[in-house]
């Protein structure tokens, strides 16, 4: 049985029914071409990603894949990915010196959007967190993105904080 990179435990089917499972595994090389399709595949991602440049995307997941506080997780279903997202531990002095999770980029499949599978990846990358030893999970969201508000929401998460970036 093909073991799951994240955790060290079989690969963890999820689904039910006729449909194919689906498996959240560590990201390796030869997935990003696929993630950085699924970054690209919406108004706001088309816009700022570089998908004819996987040499420089190839790059970054190196530095990702050596970094034991980062996290490239994918969900694949039939040998397709149909999800991705990237946690990121953050060691801190705050709260009692409680480590954070940080979920970042978050992207579900347009085919398998609306299926229940997104609910599933952060479940799954909150229980990575919380086995990783992280104290609390946080993560941001564009002000444009009112549908993925309400999910978040569904999931517990909730806007206790306002965000702010600065482009270098």
């Amino acid at each position: 049985m093909r073991h799951n990179d994240v955790t060290g435990e079989p690969n963890v089917p999820v689904g039910s029914g006729g449909e194919e499972r689906v498996v959240f595994r560590a990201a390796v090389a030869d997935d990003v071409p696929g993630i950085v399709a699924m970054l690209a595949d919406d108004e706001l991602g088309a816009a700022r990603e570089a998908v004819d440049s996987l040499d420089l995307y190839a790059g970054v997941f190196k530095e990702i894949d050596a970094d034991p506080r980062q996290l490239l997780i994918v969900a694949e279903r039939g040998g397709v990915l149909v999800g991705t997202l990237q946690l990121t531990l953050i060691p801190g002095l705050s709260r009692r010196a409680a480590t954070r999770a940080l979920i970042e980029a978050v992207r579900v499949h347009s085919s398998a959007r609306g299926s229940g599978l997104g609910s599933q990846l952060i479940r799954h990358a909150i229980e990575e967190a919380r086995r990783r030893g992280a104290a609390l999970v946080q993560l941001t969201t564009d002000a444009r993105r009112t549908n993925a508000h309400r999910f978040y929401e569904k999931l517990g998460f909730e806007a206790t904080h306002i965000g702010f970036k600065q482009m270098l």
